[in-house]
């Protein structure tokens, strides 16, 4: 399997943690040397590994922010 590069670009903030210290995050991040996009996921302490998240454009973040003013 491929090695995953990644740059955290900005830390936005931390929306919990997990007794075991991992914590869910929004961040802008580059993958593999890409343009940055905000990106929420799960991260263990140190960021040594990470969980399953969602990768969103400037606009689908924009769109999100709309669907949730909504509610």
């Amino acid at each position: 399997m491929a090695d995953i590069k990644f740059e955290v670009v900005k830390h936005i903030g931390v929306l919990s943690e997990t007794a075991k210290g991992w914590t869910k995050e929004l961040n802008v991040i580059s993958w593999n040397g890409k343009e940055p996009k905000y990106d929420l996921r799960d991260w263990a302490p140190n960021k040594e590994k990470m969980g399953k998240g969602i990768t969103l454009t400037a606009e689908e973040v924009n769109g999100l922010k709309q669907l949730l003013s909504d509610i």
